[in-house]
C-alpha cells in the first residue's frame, strides 16, 4: 500500500503533542499502523513534568513500537512524537507544510511510515519507535532502551537536510545556584548579593576556553547557552538566591566541561547537570551526503538498538520557531532515502 507522507504529516501536525502531552498523537499513530497490518505496542512512560502537580490535565503518555508480528527486525526506523510548545496547527502553500512539528519530527515519523511500507514490500525486517519526551529528557527513549528489540540498525530521523550525520554533538545541561543573605538595598553591606555572585561567575564560565574537534569543521567547537535566569525578591531588596541554567553542546567527553565549569565557578554558586547526551560519531554509507549534526538527539539512549544512523528531512534553523515547516519535495525524497538507507545496511 503507497502512503500518503505529505497528508500524514498533516493529521500529524494538526494532533497537539508538546512534552509530556503526547498521548493523542500515540493513540492515533498506534491506531494508524494497526489499521496497517502491523502488531502495535504502546510502553508506557510515566515520568511527568516537574513543574506541574497531579491533576493539571497530563494525559497518558506511552511510546510506540510497530513491527510484523512475532518478527525481529533488522533495522528500526526511530524519531520523537513530542514537539516543544506552543501548539500551532498545520497549514500550506505550494512548497511547504507548515505548523509545530512539522520538521521537528511529524514530517520525518510520516517518511518513516511510509519507507517502512515499501521496505515491508521488498521484503526488508523493519521496525519503527517512536517515543516521547526527546525535547525534555529523552524519557521514552530511556523506556524503549530497557526494552530492546534485536535490531542491528537503528535509523534515527531528526531535521538534517536529507544528510547522513557523521556526528552529533553531546547536550549537557548545567545549574547553577547561588546563595547569599537578604538585606536592605539601602545597606548592601548588611547583606550578600546572590545575584551578584551568579553574574560574575557566569561572566566567568563565558570566559572560559572550551574543547574544539576540528574534525567537525564549522560545527567543531563547543557553545555555550545560558537559558533562564531567575533571583530575587524586589529592586530594594538584596537577594539571597539566584539561579541559572544552562546548555552546553559538547564535542567529546562532557567530564573535561563539567570539571571546568566548577573550577571556574569555584564557590560562588552550586553546580548540579540534569542531562548529560554523548557526543556520538557515526560511519558514513554509499554516496548518501554528509553533515555534522550541532543538536543532540535520543541516539545515545538508544544504544541497545543496534548501530545508529541519523538522517532527516528539513532544516534545524526553522525547528522551534513560529516558521516551523517542511518541504513537501524533501519530504518525499527523504522517504527514498530511507529507503535506500536501511536497504544498503540490510543487504
Amino acid at each position: 500500500m503507497n502512503i500518503d507522507a505529505i497528508d500524514l504529516t498533516r493529521k500529524l501536525v494538526n494532533i497537539e503533542s508538546t512534552s509530556y502531552h503526547e498521548g493523542a498523537v500515540g493513540a492515533f499513530l498506534a491506531e494508524y499502523l494497526a489499521t496497517q497490518g502491523y502488531a502495535v505496542e504502546r510502553m508506557a512512560v510515566e515520568q511527568r513534568d516537574p513543574a506541574l502537580t497531579p491533576g493539571d490535565g497530563e494525559g497518558e503518555r506511552f511510546n510506540v513500537y510497530a513491527a510484523e508480528q512475532g518478527a525481529t527486525p533488522d533495522v528500526v526506523l526511530s524519531t520523537h512524537m513530542d514537539t516543544v510548545p506552543p501548539f500551532f496547527g498545520c497549514r500550506e502553500d505550494d512548497e511547504f507544510l507548515y505548523g509545530r512539528g512539522a520538521c521537528d519530527a511529524k514530517g520525518i515519523i510520516a517518511a518513516q511510515v511510509a519507507a517502512a511500507e515499501r521496505l515491508r514490500e521488498a521484503g526488508v525486517k523493519v521496525g519503527l519507535l517512536f517515543v516521547v519526551g526527546e525535547e525534555r529528557d529523552s524519557a521514552g527513549a530511556k523506556v524503549a532502551n530497557a526494552n530492546p528489540r534485536g535490531s542491528r540498525f537503528l535509523i534515527n530521523g531528526e531535521p538534517t537536510g536529507n544528510h547522513l550525520a557523521l556526528a552529533t554533538k553531546g547536550a549537557l545541561r548545567v545549574e547553577l545556584r547561588a546563595h547569599g543573605r537578604m538585606a536592605h538595598s539601602a545597606y548592601p553591606e548588611l547583606g550578600e548579593s546572590a545575584i551578584a555572585k551568579l553574574v560574575e561567575a557566569l561572566h566567568d564560565v563565558l570566559a572560559m576556553p572550551l574543547p574544539i574537534e576540528p574534525e567537525f569543521g564549522e560545527a567543531g567547537a563547543t557553545t555555550v547557552n545560558i537559558g533562564l535566569i531567575s533571583g530575587g525578591y524586589a529592586p530594594n531588596v538584596v537577594a539571597d538566591k539566584a539561579e541559572a541554567h544552562l546548555l552546553v553542546r559538547t564535542v567529546g567527553p562532557s567530564q573535561e566541561v563539567k570539571d571546568a565549569i566548577r573550577r571556574v565557578v569555584a564557590g560562588r554558586a552550586e553546580v548540579s547537570t540534569s542531562l548529560d547526551l554523548a557526543c556520538v560519531r557515526m560511519r558514513r554509507v554509499g554516496e548518501l551526503p554528509t553533515m555534522v549534526a550541532k543538536f543532540a538527539t535520543d541516539i545515545p539512549m538508544l544504544t541497545a538498538w543496534g548501530e545508529p544512523f541519523l538522517l532527516g528531512p528539513g532544516s534545524i534553523h526553522v525547528a522551534h520557531t513560529p516558521q516551523e515547516r517542511i518541504s513537501k519535495k524533501e519530504l518525499l525524497e527523504c522517504v527514498d532515502l530511507y529507503v535506500e538507507l536501511a536497504t544498503q545496511l540490510t543487504s
